[in-house]
């Protein structure tokens, strides 16, 4: 089923949608700052009602399929995103970037991200209408994506590639950073910042992120302009996101178990479908396998909400077990009473 809405809602969409990706970089530089946990919890609540809204506006002007296809299209993308922010996390700890750079970096490697999910999105949409049989390559890569990512250690993403390490040895690149500047002087030499490398990393980060996330998507929906707008408030409040949970990314430990069973969710799905509009010569004859199930969208959704919020669950109360265990473990150190009563009874147990 095709997905009709009113052109001029799609022209509007897209419009309306830059004009405040626009306005969210022109905030930046005009009033740089790290935002107050508040204030990005004001700013992501802001993203999330505008991306119900959206959904809801594509609801009355199209069908609740197309409406449920974004919101699970969307809180997919953002699942992925959050995976993605980690890294950033990662990248922004080992170059040591400047607390106070950090909005300006991040709305760069934002801005590189919806650039590239940009391209695979077009490239993606190409694909699928004229070779039905990608989706058997998307499911596969997407499972393999997931049980990499169940092995993988998220550190082992920040290492240098060969790019970087290339660029540190033909470049003259400086050990301090000047602000947003990709150029200083040191020693009335000029040079290269830090900030250099840093946009490559977070590029090619981009650039693996967005293998992932597109074929997930096109699992979900075929439509491109609902890919397309998903990713894009996907990406939206993710800076604020950045400030509000950084430092409680690391700690969350199986949020990326979470992400995995996802990607391998939708990679079965995608492979599913594959079988039920087979048209392979190879494979059943060219026949579509008649038994195979065709997961449907508030399924998808369901399966999605429920891994994410599992494997958040799980990790806040690993997090206060392991809390509560070393303020336990911290307090028969540090009490002598509670040692020496501790050796004595044991003594007279001998």
């Amino acid at each position: 089923m095709e997905l009709a809405l009113p052109l001029c809602f799609e022209i509007t969409s897209f419009i309306v949608l830059i004009v405040i990706l626009v306005a969210d970089l022109a905030l930046i530089i005009k009033r740089p700052h790290v935002p107050k946990p508040r204030e990005a919890a004001l700013w992501i609540s802001f993203y999330v009602a505008l991306a119900l809204l959206f959904a809801l506006l594509i609801f009355l002007l199209g069908d609740a399929e197309h409406a449920g296809q974004f919101i699970t299209g969307w809180i997919t993308e953002y699942s992925l995103s959050i995976d993605n922010l980690f890294v950033f996390v990662v990248i922004m700890s080992r170059f040591k970037v400047p607390r106070s750079s950090q909005q300006e970096v991040l709305m760069v490697g934002i801005v590189v991200a919806l650039v590239l999910r940009g391209i695979f999105i077009l490239v993606g949409a190409q694909l699928i209408a004229n070779f039905a049989w990608i989706f058997y390559l998307f499911g596969a890569f997407l499972l393999y994506t997931a049980v990499h990512g169940l092995f993988a250690h998220p550190s082992d993403e920040s290492e240098d590639n060969a790019i970087v390490r290339m660029l540190r040895r033909r470049l003259r690149i400086s050990e301090q950073y000047d602000g947003f500047k990709l150029r200083t002087t040191v020693n009335g030499r000029s040079m290269l910042t830090p900030l250099i490398i840093v946009f490559l990393a977070l590029g090619t980060t981009d650039l693996l992120f967005a293998l992932d996330s597109i074929p997930a998507i096109f699992g979900i929906t075929t439509s491109p302009f609902i890919v397309f707008t998903a990713n894009i408030f996907a990406l939206m409040g993710l800076r604020q996101l950045y400030f509000l949970l950084g430092h409680l990314l690391e700690k969350l430990a199986y949020l990326s178990y979470g992400i995995a069973f996802i990607l391998a969710f939708i990679g079965v799905k995608l492979v599913f479908h594959a079988m039920h509009a087979n048209a392979v010569p190879f494979l059943n004859d060219g026949r579509p396998f008649e038994w195979a199930p065709d997961i449907g969208t508030w399924t998808s959704l369901i399966v999605i909400v429920a891994a994410m919020t599992v494997a958040t669950v799980a990790s806040l109360l690993k997090l206060q077990w392991d809390t509560r265990h070393a303020g336990k473990n911290g307090l028969e150190q540090s009490d002598p009473h509670t040692g020496g009563a501790q050796q004595s009874q044991e003594e007279k147990g001998q």
